[in-house]
């Protein structure tokens, strides 16, 4: 085999080499075809090779494609901050482009802490975060992320900011049941805030339905109102970060509107590019930019490619193919029909304990024992496993932790492509039955 000098996930591992994408599918050099099951990462909303979104991008190239946003501003970027202020609940209102959902997050930590200062008050300036959470791989980012696993190399340089558990029912530290646990989880918060002193603390970042860290975790009911409204008590800003769940995933623009709750800031990223192109977003509420409008008028954060124009036109087009196809009516009643058929599997496969999520993002949970709910031991690797057989098959699904522990536990995303139809939803929980029909063979053969 050649050498190659891609620093890829795995240093040694072997990666089929994709020769193109049409819908929900990818096809390799070698003619396989995959399911896209992911999205990727969760992020290729309206499925590969969309002409549409084609066009965008070679019309804007024929314009320009990159600009110093220090120098110039571009009608690209102009337009898809008005069409995100239009879309978006509320008076969040200001957008700032960059590149990735880590940057993303990092952005609405800043903006917090700016806010604050440009008000006159230097003290609050701890983001406070959960367990089971991922805002993003940067150190500020990862800083604000409850995943034992990837702090673990970087814990020197790295803040203490989770400090609650996740709305986790399934693994309830409580063992009670919503409503009648009165949201514990919740009013945890408020504790710690007790604690550490809302003096300290500008504000409570968290993913309306957890991803990577947790598999799709998605909170009762009134959760998040109750987390709102300590935040509003003890004058303290809410960060959603919407970078999986944002764009249309659950079937709003943000889930957070699913609970009727407006965040200060939010996070948007992945489908907000569907794969064509990097590009993510911190975006502003009125509130939040009166006082840096009034002070220093400089929101103190930025990157070379910040508010790219070749990425603009792309994430502007994207939108409004969401809008004028209506694809977001569609996402509840797919995930209703997905999350059906992936409770069949549950009770036909012993080692599904969960299934769980909102909208297109669903998430499945394997254990031990479904009684009591054990998780595999961690050198079992099932996550892994499950993936590579889902893979094997021609399905590709995404990975993500488990456990209210964060180490212990194993889960797979289930995020199609917004656009994804029924014979192709059915075709996917065939192919994914296929690969856990191999599963609990090489279980039952290892016993």
């Amino acid at each position: 085999m050649e050498q190659s000098y891609l620093i890829k996930p795995m240093l040694d591992g072997s990666y089929p080499v994709i020769d193109y994408g049409k819908g929900v599918y990818l096809y390799d050099k070698n003619g396989k075809k995959y399911l896209d099951a992911a999205s990727g990462a969760v992020t290729a909303n309206i499925g590969h090779g969309e002409k549409e979104i084609i066009k965008a991008m070679e019309e804007q190239a024929q314009k320009v494609s990159f600009v110093y946003r220090s120098q110039f501003t571009s009608e690209a970027a102009e337009k898809l901050a008005k069409k995100i202020a239009k879309l978006l609940p509320g008076d969040l209102n200001w957008s700032f482009f960059v590149n990735s959902g880590s940057e993303a997050t990092e952005t609405a930590m800043k903006m917090a802490i700016q806010y604050w200062q440009e008000k006159g008050i230097t003290t609050k300036n701890k983001i406070l975060s959960r367990w089971v959470s991922y805002h993003g791989i940067t150190l500020g980012a990862l800083s604000m992320s409850g995943h034992p696993g990837r702090r673990a190399r970087f814990v020197p340089l790295l803040e203490e900011f989770p400090v609650i558990h996740p709305p986790y029912c399934y693994r309830c530290p409580y063992h009670l049941e919503a409503p009648a646990c009165q949201y514990l989880c919740a009013r945890e918060l408020e504790t710690a805030i007790n604690r550490i002193g809302a003096d300290k603390i500008a504000a409570f970042i968290a993913e309306p339905v957890i991803g990577a860290a947790g598999g799709a975790i998605s909170p009762p009911k009134d959760y998040l109102k109750v987390i709102k409204e300590i935040c509003d008590d003890h004058d303290i800003l809410f960060i959603a970060d919407e970078v999986m769940t944002g764009a249309g995933r659950t079937g709003a623009m943000l889930a957070s509107e699913h609970w009727g709750v407006i965040p200060d800031i939010v996070a948007l990223g992945k489908g907000l590019g569907a794969g064509y192109a990097p590009i993510a977003a911190a975006v502003a509420s009125d509130k939040i930019i009166e006082p840096i409008l009034a002070g220093s008028k400089v929101v103190m954060s930025g990157h070379t490619l910040s508010a790219n124009p070749q990425s603009c036109a792309v994430a502007l087009a994207v939108l409004e193919y969401l809008e004028k196809n209506q694809i977001m009516r569609t996402v509840e009643s797919k995930g209703e029909f997905l999350r059906k058929e992936l409770e069949k599997l549950k009770s036909q496969f012993w080692f599904i304990g969960d299934v769980r999520g909102m909208g297109l993002l669903l998430g499945i949970e394997f254990v031990e024992d479904q009684t009591s709910r054990r998780p595999f031991p961690r050198n079992a690797q099932v996550t892994q496993r499950m993936v590579e057989l889902a893979k094997e098959k021609g399905l590709i699904v995404y990975p993500a932790g488990a456990g209210i522990d964060g180490v212990n536990g194993d889960s797979i995303i289930i995020s199609p492509p917004l656009t994804i139809t029924e014979v192709e939803m059915n075709e996917l929980i065939y192919l994914l039955k296929e690969a856990f029909s191999v599963f609990s063979k090489e279980i039952n053969l290892s016993e």
